[in-house]
């Protein structure tokens, strides 16, 4: 079966942008849509009783998935809210760094710049120019951020407005050695490569599970090191603090974290779903062919613009990457004019005062997808 039959997407759109919110398949949407009725039928009951153990079963799968215990991980709605999460727990103050990169999404950044404007500490943006020459480079250049007085790292696994694969795995290693705390965002890495928190070393690590993974919208998650849960305060204090809590999860961690009010689970229920999908359908073939159309939708976009690529190779990106324009007019007016003239939706961006398209790739799209939008663009531009 066409993968493209088994989502819910609009069959007259070429839908390129998976990136922005991802797509769920028809059967993993089925699942979570059956949970929501779950939860209906006897709401008292599910909460009270059922709750906590359907959590547990969510944690252990998401948690063998990414090889991470499941008492270490929280599901949250998103991996913005995962970042708010620790930035708003760590102690920073007067004197203390952030170290973030110029590829950081700006939501998150946002949050990083919002607190140091209320408790003093600096957010220090590290220029990390592209196009890279290696990953050693990169760590490099990035390294040259830190002084002494550098508390936290956070920095992207896959960034969102360049599609770079950042060498978190060396830049936390890194980081221990010097006794900096380490947040990564993973928001494009579940689904998009294989995910290994154990080998990534991160004290904090954040991602979602509604992009690549293929979840329902608003499942997210938050790992935590043992070591440092102690750290991490509730961002919604509810009845999992304190010591006579109503709800309970089996840690402080999990109980401050997991229960956020009435709200509607359905969706972290369903990950396991999505992680079951992918494994029928030999995702990692599906990856491997998404990477090649990607590869021939950059090689083509550079040959419409004669614009070199902004990678050093193709192990720099994977279902997502991006290729620069000599368009310089109104963006918006481009993209609207490339989804409503020519039926293609796709993300164009304007970073470090250039103007960058970015294609996603997933398995519901194929060559006819990636030859659209070369004449769209050929036609528009």
């Amino acid at each position: 079966m066409n993968l493209r039959d088994l989502f819910l997407l609009d069959p007259d759109i070429t839908f390129l942008n998976h990136g922005s919110f991802g797509a769920t398949p028809t059967p993993v949407f089925e699942v979570y849509q059956r949970w929501q009725r779950h939860f209906e039928h006897q709401p008292v009951f599910f909460v009270d009783k059922e709750l906590p153990s359907f959590f547990e079963e969510a944690r252990n799968g998401l948690g063998a998935y990414l090889n991470a215990a499941a008492e270490d991980l929280v599901y949250v709605p998103n991996a913005t809210f995962g970042v708010n999460v620790v930035a708003r727990s760590l102690a920073l103050g007067p004197g203390d760094e952030v170290l973030i990169s110029n590829h950081e999404y700006g939501a998150c950044s946002r949050a990083w710049q919002f607190l140091s404007q209320k408790r003093g500490f600096d957010v220090v943006v590290q220029s990390i120019p592209i196009p890279l020459s290696s990953s050693d480079k990169l760590v490099e250049q990035f390294w040259e951020g830190v002084t002494d007085r550098t508390k936290v790292i956070f920095i992207s696994h896959i960034t969102s407005p360049t599609a770079m694969h950042f060498p978190v795995e060396a830049i936390c290693a890194r980081a221990r050695e010097a006794g900096i705390l380490t947040l990564i965002d993973g928001a494009h890495a579940p689904g998009q490569i294989p995910l290994d928190l154990q080998s990534v070393g991160a004290d904090f690590y954040t991602g979602n599970g509604h992009k690549w993974l293929c979840s329902p919208k608003g499942a997210a998650f938050l790992y935590t090191k043992p070591e440092r849960q102690a750290l991490i305060e509730p961002l919604v204090v509810g009845w999992g603090w304190a010591k006579d809590k109503a709800f309970t999860f089996g840690s402080d961690y999990l109980d401050y974290h997991q229960w956020l009010g009435t709200n509607d689970p359905a969706a972290y229920l369903s990950v396991p779903a999505a992680i079951q999908f992918q494994v029928e359908h030999d995702w990692s073939s599906v990856r491997s062919r998404c990477h090649q159309l990607v590869e021939k939708a950059i090689q083509g976009i550079c040959e419409l613009t004669g614009l070199a690529s902004v990678y050093p190779d193709n192990a720099a990106y994977h279902q997502m990457a991006i290729a620069p324009l000599t368009y310089q007019d109104d963006l918006a007016a481009l993209k609207d004019r490339l989804l409503g003239e020519f039926a293609v939706e796709i993300p164009l961006i304007d970073w470090e005062d250039r103007h960058f398209i970015r294609v996603s790739v997933q398995g519901y799209n194929d060559q006819d997808d990636v030859d659209n939008l070369l004449n769209a663009l050929a036609r528009a531009l």
